[in-house]
C-alpha cells in the first residue's frame, strides 16, 4: 500500500504469474465495465454503420444474374446419390426427430397429469404382445444407435481419419450395420 493523492492504494500484484494475469485481466475488465456504465454512448460511437442490407445484396445479386443470362445451378438434381449422401441427410434428419422427441417428451412430463409410471401401466394394459413392444422399441432406439455411431464416425473424419473415398464407403456400412444390431440388441431388453 501506498499513498496516492490523499488515499491508501494497493498496487501490489500477486506473486505467482497465473495470480498476476487474473488480477490484471479483473482490473482490464472492470475498468471497461466502469467506463461502458458511465458512457452509454460508448457502444453506439463505437458501431461501424453497415454499407447495404441484405435485400439490397440479394436484388443486386439477381439483377446481375439475369442480365448476364447465367443458368440457375441444378443443385441437387445433377449428382447421382452416394451412400454418403444419403446418411449425411439421415445425419441430420436424426438429430432433429430426436431433437423434436426429447422435447415433446419433457413437455409431456411437465404438463400432462400423473407421473411415467401410470402411463407405462396404461401401456401394459393395452396387451400389445411382445412382436409389437420390440417393433416399437425397435423403431424408437435405431435413430438414437444410428445418429450416435454416425456420430462417432464424423468426429474420426474430424481428426482426420477415414477419409479416403473407399473408407467413408466401409464406415458407412459399418455405421448401418452396427446400428441395426445395436438396435435389434437394446430392443429385445
Amino acid at each position: 500500500m501506498h499513498r496516492v493523492g490523499g488515499r491508501d492504494v494497493c498496487t501490489s500484484l500477486p506473486s505467482r504469474p497465473e495470480l498476476k494475469m487474473a488480477a490484471l485481466l479483473l482490473r482490464h475488465v472492470g475498468r471497461h465495465c466502469v467506463r461502458a456504465h458511465l458512457n452509454s454512448q460508448l457502444c453506439i460511437r463505437n458501431a461501424v454503420p453497415l454499407g447495404t442490407t441484405a435485400k439490397e445484396e440479394m436484388e443486386r445479386f439477381w439483377s446481375k444474374n439475369t442480365s448476364s443470362n447465367r443458368p440457375v445451378s441444378p443443385h441437387i438434381s445433377i449428382y447421382r446419390w452416394s451412400l454418403p449422401m444419403a446418411m449425411s441427410i439421415c445425419h441430420r434428419g436424426t438429430g432433429m426427430a430426436l431433437s423434436g422427441g426429447i422435447s415433446l417428451f419433457g413437455l409431456s412430463a411437465l404438463m400432462l397429469p400423473g407421473n411415467f409410471e401410470s402411463y407405462l401401466m396404461f401401456v401394459k394394459s393395452l396387451c400389445l404382445g411382445p412382436a409389437l413392444i420390440h417393433t416399437a422399441k425397435f423403431v424408437l432406439v435405431l435413430p438414437l444407435m444410428y445418429h450416435s455411431l454416425n456420430g462417432v464416425r464424423h468426429l474420426m473424419w474430424d481428426l482426420g481419419k477415414g477419409l479416403a473415398i473407399s473408407q467413408v464407403q466401409q464406415s458407412g456400412v459399418a455405421v448401418l450395420v452396427l446400428a441395426v444390431l445395436s438396435s435389434i440388441g437394446l430392443a429385445a431388453l
